[in-house]
C-alpha cells in the first residue's frame, strides 16, 4: 500500500541499537581506566569529567550506569577477566607439561597482563579497596574465583602424582594474599626488585606449597 509506514529497523549508520550501546559502554570504561587508574583516581572523578573524557554526554552516562561505582565495578571485573584469560592462555601454551612449567607459564602470563598497564594494577589493588560493602563483596568473590583456579590446577597436579594430595583451599587463599600484597607494594615502589624477581619469588612460593619439604611421589 502506497504511503504505508515501515517498521523501524533499530539501525543507524549501519549499526544496531545494541551495537551503539555496547560502543558507548566501552568508551565509558576506556575513559574510566584512564581516570580511575591514573589521575585523578576514582574518588576524585565526576560523572561530568568521565563523560567528557569518553566524548559522550552525562545523559548517555545515565543510560548505561546509575553511579560511578557501577563503572568501577564493571571495570574491576573487566580487568580481572583480562588477567584470567592471559593465565589460561599461558596454561594452554604448556599443555601436557610438568606442573612447574605450567605454574610458571600461567603466572608469568598473569603478571605480564596486570603489570603491563599500571592502570590495571591500580584498579585491581588500590581503587577497589574500601569503596563500599558491595564492591568489597565483589573483590572477595573475584579472589575466590582465583582460589578455585589454583585449587583446580593443584588437584590436577596431585592426580598426576606431581603435587601433594591435600585440600589446597587455605594455602591457595594465603598465596593469593601474597600475590596481591607483593604486587601492590611493588607497584607502589616499596619493593626494590625487578618484575622478574618478584614473579620468580611468587612462583617459587606456589611450587613450595604444591611440593612441601619432605614430599615425594612415593609419599
Amino acid at each position: 500500500m502506497a504511503g504505508r509506514l515501515k517498521q523501524p529497523t533499530g539501525r543507524y549508520g549501519g549499526r544496531s541499537a545494541e551495537e551503539r550501546r555496547a560502543e558507548r559502554r566501552s568508551r565509558f570504561l576506556d575513559a574510566a581506566l584512564q581516570l580511575f587508574g591514573d589521575s585523578p583516581g576514582f574518588r576524585a572523578t565526576t560523572v561530568a569529567g568521565l563523560s567528557e573524557a569518553a566524548g559522550l554526554s552525562t545523559r548517555q552516562f545515565y543510560e548505561e550506569f546509575h553511579t560511578l561505582e557501577d563503572v568501577l565495578a564493571a571495570l574491576h571485573l573487566q580487568v580481572n577477566d583480562w588477567a584470567e584469560e592471559a593465565a589460561l592462555v599461558g596454561l594452554a601454551s604448556v599443555e601436557g607439561r610438568p606442573v612447574d612449567e605450567r605454574v610458571t607459564a600461567a603466572f608469568r602470563a598473569y603478571a605480564a597482563n596486570v603489570t603491563g598497564d599500571p592502570r590495571r594494577l591500580r584498579i585491581t589493588f588500590t581503587e577497589i579497596i574500601g569503596v563500599s560493602p558491595r564492591l568489597e563483596r565483589q573483590r572477595l568473590e573475584r579472589r575466590s574465583r582465583w582460589i578455585d583456579f589454583i585449587c583446580a590446577e593443584a588437584a590436577a597436579a596431585a592426580a598426576r602424582g606431581e603435587a601433594a594430595d591435600r585440600d589446597y583451599r587455605i594455602a591457595a587463599a594465603a598465596f593469593i594474599g601474597s600475590v596481591n600484597g607483593l604486587l601492590h607494594d611493588w607497584q607502589a615502589g616499596w619493593v626494590d626488585a625487578g618484575l622478574d624477581e618478584v614473579v620468580d619469588e611468587l612462583v617459587g612460593l606456589l611450587l613450595g606449597i604444591l611440593r612441601p619439604v619432605g614430599w615425594g611421589p612415593e609419599a
